[in-house]
């Protein structure tokens, strides 16, 4: 990612800061357990020497942690929440490696109760340390120093959205000084930047304004000008950075990838290739098969009822869009009456809907209706979490209708998904749905599908859209 080249103070300083947090920890702690003796020490009081040696490697497992847990990362700031989450959850794995080594260390019996207030304080410490680093980054910044001076070579909506982007990471040391415009008469600002100049006069304001980078953002209509612009500026030492007029078009997981030598733009992709689609199918198989056999005499029960309830067969099977818009025949427990959709035709339920039998009712209230697709699953249709297939019918009103509506099918079916468990199933709104889908996709992980998995045991199943 372009984004690591940049913000190497920020880390450093960091870095600087964390370590100030950890020693006044380490000592306030062997204070507060020794010294004050908020507990009561009853084996007698070590030197103080026997924890400054250990020390260290304290130090040691807190920049291990924070590699697992991608600490320095985040170059530019988080909420507090979410700095206080990852810090203690980093300050906790420290605490387990530091009681791994004491562990083999048996020369010297090391208090369980300090390492316990050292967990404690430690983010308070480091949290508020911070704060104060923080500071010192945007002084600097103020001041100028480590700062990358940017030029953007274009008006339009494509130059626009490079500037918001870069103010976003302005504390990586980016600052914007202004446009270039394309035409030679053009308005004196945009926002609250200068427009400093015509295409004609790039090199002339790269060197009186000391531009370290100049991002290129022209639309397709200057492809001529594009040309001459790169060629002017082939010899000099300004770093250049093209924004090719793509991003309108680029949809799903987008990015770059090199055929032999040649680059490659991807519009959109799947996020599941390679050892991906392994890992998710191998979750896929292990809990459906488990749920299958201890839900195996629900299953039976449910069968038995809607057998005995209503006439008509135990399963209702319709076909389904998936992935990559291939059709299959999902499975349900059916709960509405034979022949149901024989005069309305292809319709959604609705929460009044007089087709579904009296178990159906029961069975739709708390989706139980739909835990024959873990065989689905099973078979590979489906994966437990993905975004809910529709009907080969709506599918063909959608796509001409919503936008972005396809790309869901990039993704495997699923039984639940991110939309359902945020209430977005049934007569609901179908662009949310899209938006919630497009989301879980974009940012799909083998954590967040457990996540969704765990939403839907406490939250899904009482769902008022589901009838």
């Amino acid at each position: 990612m372009i984004l690591k080249r940049y913000g190497q103070l920020n880390v450093f300083l960091l870095c600087v800061s964390d370590i100030i947090a950890l020693i006044s920890a380490w000592v306030s702690s062997f204070y507060l357990r020794f010294i004050v003796e908020i507990i009561p020490v009853r084996l007698g009081h070590p030197d103080f020497f026997d924890y400054l040696i250990l020390l260290p490697f304290a130090l040691f497992s807190w920049f291990v942690s924070a590699r697992i847990t991608h600490l320095y990362e985040f170059r530019i700031g988080l909420k507090s929440s979410q700095e206080i989450l990852r810090l203690s959850a980093t300050i906790f794995l420290t605490v387990l490696l530091i009681i791994a080594i004491t562990f083999f260390y048996r020369e010297i019996t090391y208090s369980r109760v300090m390492f316990a207030l050292f967990l404690m304080i430690s983010p308070i410490f480091l949290f508020l340390i911070r704060r104060l680093f923080w500071s010192l980054i945007r002084r600097f910044r103020r001041l100028e120093i480590d700062i990358k001076r940017i030029l953007v070579i274009g008006t339009s909506s494509l130059a626009n959205r490079v500037v918001d982007q870069l103010e976003e990471f302005r504390y990586l040391g980016f600052q914007i000084i202004g446009y270039i415009s394309e035409h030679e008469s053009s308005s004196d600002s945009i926002g609250n930047l200068p427009v400093l100049g015509s295409l004609s006069e790039v090199k002339d304001i790269v060197e009186k304004e000391k531009i370290a980078e100049v991002y290129v953002a022209l639309t397709t209509d200057f492809n001529t000008e594009r040309e001459n612009l790169l060629k002017s500026l082939s010899d000099s030492s300004v770093d250049l950075r093209l924004v090719p007029d793509l991003v309108e078009h680029m949809r799903l997981n987008a990015g770059i990838e090199q055929l032999g030598g040649l680059p490659v733009i991807l519009l959109s992709q799947s996020p599941l290739f390679g050892w991906n689609t392994f890992l998710k199918r191998l979750m896929d198989l292990i809990l459906a098969f488990l749920l299958v056999v201890v839900l195996s005499p629900i299953l039976f029960l449910i069968a038995l009822f809607v057998k005995l309830g209503s006439k008509g067969p135990i399963f209702y099977v319709q076909e389904r869009m998936g992935l990559d818009g291939v059709s299959f025949q999902m499975y349900k427990f059916r709960s509405m009456k034979i022949n149901a959709e024989s005069e309305t035709g292809p319709v959604w339920a609705k929460s009044d809907d007089n087709r579904r039998t009296f178990l159906g009712t029961f069975l739709r209230k708390l989706n139980l209706d739909e835990l024959p697709q873990l065989f689905n699953v099973l078979r590979g249709e489906m994966s437990l979490v993905g975004p809910r297939p529709e009907r080969p019918f709506f599918v063909e009103q959608f796509r001409s209708t919503v936008p972005r509506y396809m790309l869901r099918h990039k993704m495997k079916s699923g039984i639940t998904g991110w939309a359902q468990v945020n209430g977005w199933r049934g007569d609901t709104s179908l662009e949310k749905r899209i938006e919630f889908d497009l989301f879980y996709i974009e940012n799909w992980s083998v954590g967040f599908d457990l996540k969704i998995l765990w939403l839907t045991l406490w939250k899904s199943f009482l769902d008022k859209n589901a009838y």
